[in-house]
């Protein structure tokens, strides 16, 4: 059965903010009154700073899919359910790896929370595409999704390497970052064009 997706949307975003606000809370007031006190803040604001980052990638591409959905199904909230379930354990990872000055686990445990929800987030997208066909301006736009396929390769890379160099394993999380940083243009292009030809 079809169902409308504005509640979705609604829930997805709220959930969201709160994965913000909860990341910038790991962030404790400093004591002291003078810049030597800002000091063991500086990793807890760096993983800070790149964990918004993916949240908002996060967000940014969750709001353009849903600009091409018609509808959704059970399928699809229990796959947004599940991305939305790893999407939380952002703060939590974030905060280990910041206290902990990006040692080795904490690094490894990062990646794999990254991994997961790039997953979750392409199990969504086929839910969706299975909803509305391989015709459909969503499987257009996505087409073959390298660069999903590409990101989550890299995390895995990554969580290897963070075995060896917790430095090398974070250069290849803030690579895959810069990936997504700009905005997926496939959707908005589609819709675009897809307006563009209905008023013809």
């Amino acid at each position: 059965m079809a169902l409308g997706k504005g509640r979705l949307e609604a829930f997805s975003d709220g959930v969201i903010a709160i994965i913000i606000t909860i990341m910038v809370l790991e962030m404790k007031v400093p004591h002291g009154d003078n810049i030597e006190a800002l000091k063991p803040l500086v990793p807890v604001f760096m993983t800070y700073v790149l964990s918004f980052v993916y949240v908002g990638i996060y967000w940014n591409n969750h709001h353009h899919t849903l600009q091409a959905v018609k509808s959704i199904n059970g399928k699809t909230l229990w796959a947004n359910l599940h991305l939305l379930f790893w999407l939380s354990l952002i703060p939590f990872v974030t905060g280990w790896m910041g206290e902990n000055h990006f040692a080795k686990w904490p690094v490894m445990c990062y990646g794999f929370v990254l991994l997961m929800n790039g997953i979750a987030y392409s199990i969504l997208v086929k839910n969706l595409v299975r909803h509305h066909g391989e015709h459909s301006l969503l499987a257009q736009a996505f087409g073959e999704d390298w660069k999903g396929k590409i990101s989550v390769i890299l995390y895995a890379v990554a969580i290897c390497l963070s075995w060896f160099s917790a430095s090398g394993a974070m250069a290849l999380y803030v690579l895959v970052a810069g990936i997504w940083f700009i905005p997926d243009k496939r959707i908005e292009n589609k819709l675009t064009h897809h307006d563009a030809d209905s008023q013809l």
